[in-house]
């Protein structure tokens, strides 16, 4: 009776797993397949199989010919790609820079109010994404900064800042600070110290926050609608308001296409992790004071 009970568990954990992650990952795979649908007017009517959407993204000729219905927005779905691509690289940028410094400061430094400040870095990450949009959009009215590809920027940096601090400061929790005293005793000025013994040791840490706050900037509709102008349209925001008239087919590519870059982020992520576990010496052995 013990043995097919534990049989019958066994076979509902593992179906319930594998609907569990049907549920999660069909629609991805949905998406995937009916890219490779030749159906131009409802992608939900399969017809035949074919690569042009694909080429079509790329300005490649494809073998569909022109089709009036969605000409108006072929140059405008381009253009999102480009903008959101520009606005991510530039936000992951001066995030990764302001967030990591912030981190090594709050980090190395004692000074009053130090909770407080840590404290604020986390509220951009639990403020819903409405009111910060809206009190971006409020604030940019308030100071005359029209809306447009900077004030996106500003307005992604405000919260990806944040996350960044975060990671890089759980780094520099779990690194050892006798390190940095010893090299200080040998000789070695703040710079080469930072240069050669903090760096590499966060290094990981920072990677990992740049490549979150790149794929979070891609994908963020909420804040972005509210603080982009017109001549600035990001992907997801452009996507949005394609769903209220018909789906463009080459969405369906260009959301596959950005699901295989957030694997290979997430993957170059895993890769450098690993590497990093691999490449660090054991810990046991005796201890030297």
């Amino acid at each position: 009776m013990t043995a097919l009970l534990l049989r019958l568990r066994k076979r509902f954990l593992t179906g319930y797993s594998l609907c569990f992650f049907g549920f999660l990952y069909a629609p991805i795979l949905l998406i995937a397949a009916y890219s490779f649908n030749a159906n131009p007017i409802n992608m939900m009517v399969w017809q035949d199989v074919t690569l042009d959407w694909y080429r079509s993204i790329f300005g490649l000729p494809t073998q569909l010919g022109d089709n009036d219905l969605y000409a108006e927005s072929t140059d405008q779905l381009l253009s999102a790609v480009r903008t959101s691509l520009f606005v991510a690289l530039t936000t992951t940028l001066v995030s990764t820079l302001i967030g990591t410094l912030t981190a090594l400061a709050i980090a190395r430094y004692r000074f009053r109010l130090k909770g407080f400040y840590r404290f604020l870095m986390f509220m951009p990450m639990v403020m819903p994404d409405i009111v910060l949009g809206i009190a971006l959009l409020i604030f940019f009215i308030s100071v005359g900064m029209p809306l447009g590809t900077g004030s996106i920027i500003l307005g992604h940096c405000t919260f990806l800042i944040s996350y960044v601090f975060i990671i890089v400061s759980a780094r520099l929790a779990g690194m050892d600070a006798r390190l940095e005293e010893a090299s200080a005793d040998l000789g070695a000025g703040p710079w080469t110290t930072f240069r050669r013994i903090t760096l590499p040791l966060i290094a990981p840490g920072i990677a990992g926050g740049a490549m979150l706050a790149f794929i979070i900037s891609m994908d963020d509709l909420v804040i972005t609608y509210f603080i982009s102008g017109v001549d600035s349209t990001t992907l997801p925001v452009f996507i949005y308001s394609m769903i209220r008239r018909g789906i463009k087919p080459e969405i369906n590519a260009i959301a596959t296409l950005l699901l295989i870059a957030s694997f290979l982020i997430a993957a170059g992520g895993l890769y450098l992790r690993n590497k990093q576990h691999a490449a660090r010496p054991d810990d046991k052995g005796p201890d030297h004071d």
